[in-house]
């Protein structure tokens, strides 16, 4: 079993050869400049690696380059074999990356707290207090109830 930082430096090598074999090696139109490589993750044993993508697009343009990297995978495992240099070459495996859609669900629940505040900021601005400015009693103010 490998230490991590092999399986580090191993995950970075293969997303910068899959990153630069895409951009530059494969002539596939559905792997235009619009898919990115975010993250690879490597196991202790160095035989399969994830690869993390996205793709700037519509649901069509995803499912595209999702079938698109699945028929280049055998040239882009072949270029991660070249430039590794190790006894196996680990068999990769495309996952597109889930971040995008989860930063854009928090940016809408984002936006509805910042609508429903500003809702209650608008119905607060002409709000009175039910009682007194300052419910608390001061430490003076007993006494002088008590003297009249």
């Amino acid at each position: 079993m490998a230490d991590n930082a092999r399986a580090k430096r191993l995950a970075d090598l293969i997303r910068e050869v899959v990153a630069q074999k895409l951009q530059r090696g494969i002539k596939d139109p559905r792997l235009g400049s619009h898919v990115t490589i975010t993250d690879t993750r490597v196991t202790g044993d160095l035989r399969e690696a994830t690869v993390f993508y996205t793709v700037y697009g519509d649901d069509e343009e995803r499912a595209a380059a999702a079938a698109g990297l699945e028929s280049a995978k055998g040239v882009l495992r072949s270029a991660v074999g070249a430039a590794a240099g190790v006894k196996f070459t680990p068999t990769l495996t495309f996952v597109a990356d889930a971040l995008p859609d989860n930063a854009r669900t928090i940016e809408d629940l984002l936006d509805k707290a910042r609508q429903s505040d500003a809702k209650v900021r608008e119905v607060s601005a002409g709000a009175a207090y039910a009682g007194e400015a300052d419910p608390y009693k001061k430490p003076g103010e007993d006494e002088d109830d008590a003297a009249e």
